[in-house]
């Protein structure tokens, strides 16, 4: 045997046992076999990038690819954390050519007098937050509104050309041309020749982020550089005239303002940039979303008869299959990636496109599922100081270009054919997109009125209250005097979403307008059907005497949900449960996983009489010796200051009831440990915002290097959207939770019935929706 320096052959072995010392990164690490070959320009990595880093994911979440010479970031918690760091990692490389060209390659760019310059997207501070506030107003979407009708006509338009045909390529029929119209009417760039303009942006893309092989190099660099003039032609044009629409002109006259922020060199750079940035990657979004949709015909079918699906079915497919795989950053020190130390100087890949499908932040993360609750938390667009500033523009495209399709071409189906992409790193998108379908079968032949509705855009948005679905009644069982149980089953069969004990749905009780939350009261391990009790109240709001009239087996029903803010704590020493009439129905799921846990647990359920209290049968069955039951006709009372006089080590009160019921409790369980009582809320107690007792403060958002004014009138959450930052809200009255925000420093007024009193006194976080700020300032975590 040889020794390992010496060739492979010599001294007959035929092993070349260089080969097997595997290559290190710049750290001296031994890079893994798996990292070895990554080469994000492999077809696999370009048909599904989730896919291809499952490993990643799961086994190495950052890695050094020898072949990119980057280093690779996979999961969705560690890519925020580099969004939200711009200073120690850099956006300096995001334009720069992940293939470096030859020298006959720079030479015609060269002679083209390329000079492209810093921009938006690949500026450090200060400079970069300096011209990001200059240049921002045309992109909130109060400003995004007057495109609308322009992006419904050129839809419309499109879809004459080609909806007799019973076969059309979308994206060179419809999915590339609309976006660039629109890119271009949005800048305030006449419109150009159409052709011309997508070699120029093709090129350009393959030009940064592909590899272009050295025979393609020279007449890449034709192209990109004829994009170049082209677009400094466009900009002259606009300076002899800059009144009038159009983010290019406005920025003409920012300058005027600002000369120092808005350079010449700078507009012209983000004339060139800004043409890709507001065409290419809305095409392509708008091709995946579509493929997506067709390959999975369940979600297309809900959406072409519920168009009030379609903002977070956006949102899910910008998840799930975005345009915008992965983006490029610069460590400008040494730092440490989850449990990887990277050193100064590396380069960084960011794969937003694995992060999305992330298991630890994203349930069932492959799944499609256009009513994801967080569908809107992905990475697609980035995150912070460097999100992208026309993300709502693109999600108002989006909407319109599937709302269109869906009512026109509900039978729509992909045709057979093998997808392909420009090979890069970053940006993908079909290049082709056949669909089928029969013309005879066209709704508007028989319905001509179809044409004539619309359904309202979303832009600013990411509210799911609206996200409905439609179920049917398989039963309806009195368990008690004036309690119902309503038994909720799809309508293809298909199984119910998954839920955990304490989740609620809402159901609206005849109107949308009429909506009304129940506990989630059966079996979380039936994937059949929901089940909730109802209550006829005599003092309902409406909701369930809607219910108890109308409601039979075989009915239609409008749900959302399920949703949880009233989590069971799995890890408790031991648990009292405290249940007033019809508030059993959450409190018996969390006995019943209890009691499957093994824990050690009571429960105290109390009621006007046994006929009036549900599922008294069952819990005693369940739960012999730990149930207490007080019935006030027979004269047994829930005495909660004897109950909870003492507080016991290592235990939780969970409670659901009358709200007198639950004030009873909260001041039994004043000496109890900060986190020790959980209750669930139907009702806010606040009331609605009077803007003669409210004072105005600031707000620094600390990833996003603004810093905003919230009105007395205003909510925090009106001013977090009108400035373009991305929160979840649903009940907008402090009840749900979804519009939870972390404070960084400032005190807060809570106004929610979400947090625990514990979480109140941590002031690390508050409710958008509805709390503010005790004095002139607060600093997010935004």
């Amino acid at each position: 045997m040889h020794t390992p320096s010496s060739p492979a052959g010599a001294a007959g072995c035929p092993i070349d046992h260089q080969a097997l010392s595997p290559p290190r990164s710049p750290t001296g690490c031994p890079v893994s076999q798996q990292a070895a070959q990554f080469d994000p320009f492999d077809d696999a990595y370009q048909q599904d990038p989730p896919e291809y880093l499952r490993w990643a994911r799961q086994q190495e979440p950052v890695f050094y690819s020898p072949k990119l010479g980057y280093w690779v970031v996979s999961r969705y918690d560690d890519i925020k954390a580099v969004f939200r760091d711009n200073i120690t990692f850099s956006p300096s490389i995001a334009l720069e050519k992940i293939t470096p060209t030859g020298d006959e390659a720079n030479a015609v760019l060269a002679s083209y007098n390329y000079a492209m310059n810093r921009t938006l997207v690949n500026e450090d501070e200060p400079a970069h937050m300096a011209r990001r506030r200059v240049l921002m107003e045309p992109f909130t979407p109060e400003a995004l509104k007057h495109h609308e009708p322009l992006v419904r006509r050129l839809a419309r338009e499109y879809v004459d050309r080609f909806i007799d045909d019973g076969r059309a390529d979308l994206v060179d029929q419809m999915l590339w041309e609309v976006p660039l119209t629109i890119a271009l009417h949005f800048l305030g760039v006449p419109e150009e020749d159409m052709d011309l303009l997508r070699k120029y942006s093709i090129a350009h893309t393959v030009n940064t982020w592909g590899r272009p092989r050295p025979e393609e190099q020279v007449a890449v660099a034709h192209a990109v550089g004829n994009f170049w003039q082209l677009a400094g032609q466009i900009l002259e044009k606009m300076r002899r005239d800059p009144s009038g629409p159009g983010w290019m002109k406005y920025g003409i006259r920012m300058q005027a303002d600002y000369p120092d922020v808005v350079t010449d060199s700078y507009l012209h750079s983000m004339m060139m940039a800004g043409i890709v940035a507001a065409h290419e990657t809305t095409a392509n979004a708008t091709a995946n979303a579509v493929k997506l949709l067709l390959q999975h015909p369940g979600a297309w079918h809900e959406l072409c008869q519920d168009p009030s699906l379609i903002p977070n079915a956006v949102e899910e497919c910008l998840r799930h299959n975005g345009s915008v795989a992965a983006w490029r950053r610069l460590a400008t020190k040494a730092a440490r990636i989850g449990e990887v130390d990277i050193p100064a100087g590396a380069k960084l890949l960011i794969v937003m496109s694995s992060a999305n499908h992330d298991e630890r932040h994203f349930t069932d993360a492959d799944m499609v599922d256009i009513r994801r609750d967080n569908a809107s938390d992905h990475l697609t667009f980035g995150y912070g100081a460097h999100q992208c500033m026309g993300k709502n523009l693109a999600r108002m495209e989006l909407q319109i270009f599937l709302e269109e399709l869906t009512k026109r071409l509900p039978h729509m189906r992909l045709a057979e054919q093998r997808f392909s992409y420009v090979p890069n790193t970053s940006f993908r998108g079909p290049e082709h997109l056949w669909v089928e379908w029969d013309p005879q079968a066209n709704p508007e032949r028989q319905d001509p009125a179809l044409l004539q509705a619309t359904s309202p855009v979303r832009i600013g948005e990411t509210s799911h209250h609206v996200l409905g679905r439609t179920v049917r009644v398989e039963s309806v069982t009195m368990v008690a005097q004036d309690i119902a149980r309503l038994r909720l089953a799809a309508l293809d069969g298909r199984a119910m979403p998954r839920w955990t004990p304490g989740s609620h749905i809402d159901i609206e009780c005849g109107a949308p307008e009429l909506s009304r939350q129940y506990s989630l009261c059966g079996d979380p391990a039936d994937g059949n059907a929901l089940e909730i009790a109802v209550l006829r109240d005599p003092e309902s709001r409406g909701g369930s005497r809607w219910v108890h009239a109308n409601v039979r087996p075989g009915d239609l029903l409008t749900i959302r949900g399920p949703r949880n803010h009233f989590r069971f704590d799995e890890s408790a020493g031991k648990v009292i449960f405290i249940a007033g009439g019809i508030g059993i129905t959450p409190i018996l799921v969390m006995a019943r996983r209890a009691r499957e846990l093994g824990m050690d647990y009571v429960l105290h359920y109390a009621g006007r009489s046994r006929a009036t209290m549900a599922f008294v049968n069952e819990l005693a069955a369940l739960h012999g010796k730990r149930l207490h039951l007080y019935c006030k006709d027979e004269g047994a009372r829930l005495d909660l200051p004897a109950l909870l006089d003492v507080p016991q080590p290592n235990t939780q009160v969970y409670a659901c009831g009358p709200v007198r019921m639950l004030e009873a409790l909260q001041q039994a369980c004043a000496r109890w440990p900060e986190d020790a009582l959980r209750i669930e809320h139907f009702h806010a107690s606040t009331s609605a915002l009077d803007p003669a007792k409210e004072h105005a403060f600031e707000v620094e958002l600390k990833d996003s290097g603004l810093t905003l004014t919230v009105a007395p009138e205003q909510t925090l959450l009106t001013a977090l959207r009108a400035a373009n930052i991305d929160v979840q809200s649903d009940c907008c009255e402090g009840l749900c939770g979804s519009c939870e925000v972390r404070v960084l420093s400032g005190a807060v007024d809570h106004r929610d019935v979400v947090l625990t009193r514990a979480e109140r006194e941590a002031n690390n976080k508050m409710m958008a929706c509805c709390s503010r700020a005790v004095g002139g300032r607060i600093v997010l975590e935004l």
